[in-house]
């Protein structure tokens, strides 16, 4: 009984913590003075901010993911240094988004690009943030999240003195680069960040968590629809 009541509470908190990730932001959006406020603090302090809205947004992804992955509302093990690896993934993007914005801008201003004074400029602006981002920047990032999430997969299994060939050994490359690589970049953070690069600076980094937060809900959903379909074969 009492394990059933634990079971219980700790999915009300999940699922309050996931409602709370998203409202929060949906709400400061959506009422114009917590906007106006959202944005100053936003280019006030952007590495804080990026910090809070990974850690927040993404944490709430991982929480869903494993709902659909295991099909029950688990805590996944070590969540606290999850959500601290969101939070500097974060600011690592912060940093990113801002560069990669700079450097987009001086190649079509230098005419390398073309676009300078056209009505294609945002556009064009956005679509090559987003190419030179998530071909360069982009699996070099993800690959170092793989690592760091098999790692704390390692580590909930109880292995110990786990080494940095282990966890290079563990990581399944032909997927990550056939399918992570070939697929999610071209097919969906390319054109997804293209729309994102053409919002305000300021909403950049949030629609990126959310981005991430999306992506991670719909692999374990598909996860789920081919498990149930062998399940049913």
């Amino acid at each position: 009984m009492e394990k059933s009541e634990n079971s219980r509470l700790k999915k009300v908190l999940l699922i309050a913590y996931i409602i709370f990730s998203v409202a929060v932001f949906a709400v400061v959006l959506i009422i114009t003075p917590t906007r106006e406020i959202f944005i100053k603090v936003t280019n006030d302090h952007p590495y804080i901010m990026g910090f809070v809205k990974f850690a927040l947004l993404a944490t709430a992804g991982e929480l869903l993911a494993a709902r659909l992955g295991t099909g029950e509302w688990v805590l996944p093990k070590y969540i606290t240094v999850r959500f601290i690896i969101w939070g500097i993934i974060g600011v690592w993007i912060t940093y990113m988004m801002k560069m990669f914005g700079a450097g987009a801008a001086a190649l079509i201003a230098s005419g390398l690009i073309p676009g300078e004074g056209t009505s294609a400029y945002t556009f064009i602006k956005a679509l090559t943030i987003s190419v030179t981002m998530n071909t360069g920047f982009g699996p070099t990032f993800m690959a170092l999240h793989k690592c760091s999430d098999t790692y704390l997969a390692l580590k909930a299994e109880g292995r110990k003195n786990i080494r940095l060939k282990d966890v290079i050994n563990s990581v399944d490359w032909t997927r990550f680069v056939s399918f992570t690589l070939f697929k999610t970049i071209p097919l969906f953070w390319i054109p997804m960040h293209t729309i994102t690069f053409m919002l305000p600076e300021a909403y950049t980094v949030m629609v990126a968590a959310f981005l991430s937060m999306a992506l991670g809900i719909i692999l374990n959903f598909r996860k789920g629809a081919k498990k149930s379909a062998k399940k049913a074969a």
